[in-house]
């Protein structure tokens, strides 16, 4: 193998190695929700081609209220579901919508878009 072949191979597999890690097996550490004056874990989600932050971290026993705000038209993102909670919203564009429940246990609890494109994560401490 030539010096050329074999640094082209090297950066392709380093290349691939990366993607890999980007999309499947990078962790994020989450947006810790803002505690407000009235006792609710705050936090506002951007909804514009995924969920921004799509990792949001509360503590446990105490209200919270997750603010959606849709700043996009596709139809993915009309809705939002919270199974584990029995909740979910539609979500107009342009408009800030919130969402208010109060998690028991802690864990990690999923929130998708009803097509399951979209997907975010409440971390219960």
């Amino acid at each position: 193998m030539t010096p050329d072949r074999l640094i082209v191979t090297v950066l392709g597999f380093a290349l691939i190695a990366f993607i890999v890690w980007f999309f499947w097996l990078k962790k994020s550490k989450g947006t810790r929700a803002a505690v407000t004056s009235s006792g609710h874990q705050e936090a506002m989600i951007l909804v514009k081609g995924g969920y921004t932050p799509d990792v949001v971290v509360v503590r446990h026993g105490k209200p919270v209220r997750l603010n959606f705000r849709r700043e996009e038209t596709a139809s993915c993102s009309e809705m939002v579901l919270l199974p584990d909670f029995d909740k979910s919203a539609q979500l107009p564009t342009g408009e800030t919508v919130a969402v208010e429940f109060v998690p028991d246990e802690p864990g990690e609890y999923e929130f998708a878009c009803q097509m399951g494109m979209f997907r975010g994560k409440l971390i219960v401490e």
